[in-house]
């Protein structure tokens, strides 16, 4: 006589114990991920101060590990879908433990380049988790799934008050070393509280160029520029701030990265606030003023420390221009909101239009943000170097929102039905309507 069927109920409560398992250990990779892909942000600078490195060569070594974890993010997505992201991610991590290690014993400005390759496979985490998670929970819950796993992005919070601890207490060296420790227990972790689904995994004859044809899909170009914006501007300003708030306000480096954090810890954990909003609300509405906020926020970033004379019918007055350390934190603070926010927006957009390939398209997308959290460092130190002033790392963050607030008004604003039968809910209509 065959054994009876689980009943409905047992299957959804383990199915449930199953999913939320996953999240928190799959969250707890990311974060620790995270935080070793932004160690330059802090270690870089006694290591620039030790080999004399100018802006230029500083923001080429904390963007290099940003390289790799960016450029493997597409075969990772792939990898996700057809393997499953158990294996993929406990994988990923065992990696990455002897290079961040060897760190430690780096001595030569070339050293430190090419290990930070290595090291920066942990940045691929991201492509390998989103899919991961989403597909454990319903549709309507995708954005709170992938926005939790998002707040691993706080690992540059952590980062910055881990760091600088042991930089002070035992030198720079011994943070890579603490690093893999960390990341070795926490594949530990992963892997006796994760769990496999074999009916996540897309059908084994998809084929590579398959799902790269998205590429030629403009939406995902679109979504591509945005995350550009809310993850790589997030990944190049956490590694660039606390060497920003040494040079600018003369700070210690504890009290920098304390600072700093302020703009790294919203951006990360609020992202679990902003899936969940994009699940109420709708991508698009939160991305809109996500874009609108940053345009705030970096103009007034933007303007530098001004010294200006005036002749007035007495003589002349001189007068000061500039934020002061509270309120340019404020507003670093408000912004980091805002790109906790748009991070899960845009995913959330990518789970509603692409539930099929998510592990592809979010590859992608995360490649267009890891790549712009390679490029802008070094573009800012190049500017820094060219203009000697510090702000034009925020006028040049300031033009490439320009560029997607122009964009979405032109793709998605222009076309929306604001009056009208077709016209969508508000906000504020919804909350009367429950």
């Amino acid at each position: 006589m065959p054994a009876a069927p689980r009943t409905p109920a047992v299957d959804a409560s383990t199915r449930s114990r199953q999913a939320w398992s996953v999240l928190i250990v799959s969250t707890l990779g990311f974060t620790v991920c995270f935080m070793v892909w932004m160690m330059f942000g802090v270690i870089g600078i006694p290591i620039k101060k030790a080999l004399n490195l100018n802006a230029t060569e500083f923001g080429l070594l904390t963007a290099t590990p940003v390289l790799t974890g960016s450029l493997i993010r597409v075969p990772l997505g792939i990898w996700t879908d057809k393997y499953g992201g158990r294996i993929v991610m406990a994988v990923l991590m065992a990696v990455t433990v002897p290079a961040i290690w060897l760190m430690s014993y780096a001595t030569q400005y070339w050293h430190f380049l090419v290990i930070g390759l290595f090291v920066g496979l942990a940045g691929g985490s991201f492509s390998v988790g989103t899919p991961y998670v989403a597909r454990w929970f319903p549709r309507q819950r995708q954005g709170m799934a992938m926005g939790v796993y998002g707040a691993g992005n706080s690992g540059a919070a952590v980062n910055k008050f881990v760091a600088p601890a042991l930089v002070v207490a035992f030198g720079w060296a011994m943070v890579p070393q603490v690093y893999a420790a960390i990341m070795a227990g926490t594949v530990i972790l992963f892997w006796l509280f994760s769990h496999h689904d074999p009916a996540h995994l897309v059908p084994s004859n998809t084929k590579f160029s398959d799902q790269l044809a998205a590429l030629k899909d403009p939406v995902v170009l679109k979504y591509c520029q945005y995350y550009s914006i809310v993850f790589g501007g997030y990944v190049a300003l956490s590694l660039w701030m606390v060497q920003y708030y040494v040079g600018e306000y003369g700070l210690d480096i504890r009290v920098a990265a304390l600072l700093a954090a302020c703009f790294s810890l919203p951006g990360g954990v609020l992202r679990a606030i902003g899936g969940v909003l994009s699940d109420r609300f709708g991508a698009h509405q939160v991305t809109w003023w996500v874009m609108w906020v940053s345009w705030i926020c970096l103009f007034l970033l933007s303007y530098p420390q001004t010294q200006m004379t005036i002749v007035t019918v007495n003589g002349p007055m001189t007068l000061h221009i500039g934020l002061n350390v509270y309120a340019f934190t404020a507003l670093m603070a408000l912004l980091g909101v805002a790109w906790a926010f748009g991070k899960a927006s845009v995913f959330k957009y990518i789970s509603d239009e692409y539930p099929k390939n998510i592990g592809a398209i979010s590859g992608i997308v995360g490649l267009a943000g890891g790549l712009g959290g390679f490029i802008l460092p070094i573009m800012f130190g190049a500017l820094m170097d060219l203009t000697g002033i510090r702000s034009s790392a925020f006028m040049l963050m300031y033009g490439v929102v320009w560029v997607s607030l122009i964009w979405m008004y032109w793709t998605e604003v222009r076309k929306t039905e604001l009056m009208g039968e077709h016209a969508p809910p508000s906000p504020l209509s919804r909350s009367f309507a429950r």
